[in-house]
């Protein structure tokens, strides 16, 4: 079977207004010192371990500058510092134009699935099953990329938005006070039959009383990990045991310890705020020349 590259995950028209947005008539400086027109060479090499995404974007804007380019990694792939990310040659206009847009589209999205990937290591060197699931409290704008990068960094994306999922917040319920939880189970499902339903707690009490009312997925709001273990104990003999999803404040100092309390499922917005990779990048002639 050939093994494919991965496509870009954003269209040409998206790479293009990224583009236009840093060098809408091109490099002035390379145009004015009247050196656009030489062949010359670029490469992009890691300056730290981490793991790649965006590189077929970042690829495909260096194209779309007019460089010839070649890769030598994949999104998804663990680097070591040193290795080299991509190359490519063309007029020296064209390097100048794409260089820094790609540069940083490249670093900022390899930052994140970076952090995704120490949170996803930490949550399964405890249990090889533990999941990791980002929100969607990324940059506005920016979800394709967003969901792109901490999926390469071995994690899911939580919810990509609300029109998709059940999640009952009790911001939801404040609309509702006169509710009980298992009236609230039962208004969603006959709704919606086809979605799981979710819905935040903020106390052990109240935690158990969702999952007695039928919630699919019990997500706890800033539980200390002896809190997600007393509520993992106290709903683990319910007939269908709901999933326990620990959110808030999630890191890969303590992922590993809500994993031993427990959470099937850890949910976290901290890859989003992630320094962006270190890439090197080297711009000049031709070697050969």
């Amino acid at each position: 079977m050939t093994d494919f590259p991965p496509p870009p995950i954003l269209a040409p028209e998206d790479h293009w207004a990224l583009l236009s947005d840093d060098a809408p008539y091109g490099d002035l400086t390379t145009e004015s010192l009247g050196i656009g027109g030489g062949n010359g060479s670029i490469r992009f090499a890691a300056r730290q371990a981490m793991t790649v995404a965006g590189l077929e974007d970042a690829a495909a804007l260096l194209s779309l500058a007019g460089v010839s380019v070649t890769t030598h990694a994949r999104s998804g792939d663990r680097l070591a510092s040193g290795a080299t990310l991509l190359e490519g040659e063309g007029p020296a206009s064209a390097l100048h134009r794409g260089w820094k847009v790609s540069q940083t589209f490249l670093e900022i999205w390899s930052g994140v699935a970076t952090a995704a990937r120490a949170l996803t290591d930490a949550a399964q060197a405890v249990r090889a099953d533990a999941v990791v699931a980002c929100t969607r409290k990324n940059v506005p704008g920016t979800k394709a990329m967003a969901a792109a990068a901490v999926r390469a960094g071995g994690a899911v994306m939580h919810r990509l938005g609300l029109s998709e999922t059940l999640l009952v917040f009790p911001e939801h319920r404040a609309f509702l006070p006169n509710s009980d939880l298992a009236s609230l189970a039962q208004r969603l499902k006959s709704v919606a039959p086809e979605k799981k339903c979710i819905i935040e707690v903020l106390s052990v009490a109240e935690g158990i009383d969702a999952a007695k009312a039928g919630f699919d997925v019990i997500q706890t709001e800033k539980f200390s990990p002896q809190e997600v273990a007393e509520l993992a104990q106290a709903i683990s003999s319910i007939t269908p045991k709901p999933v326990l999803a620990a959110a808030g404040g999630i890191t890969p100092e303590n992922a590993g310890n809500y994993v031993q309390s427990g959470a099937d499922v850890l949910v976290s917005s901290w890859p989003y705020t992630a320094r962006p990779a270190d890439i090197a990048v080297s711009l000049g002639p031709p070697p050969h020349e």
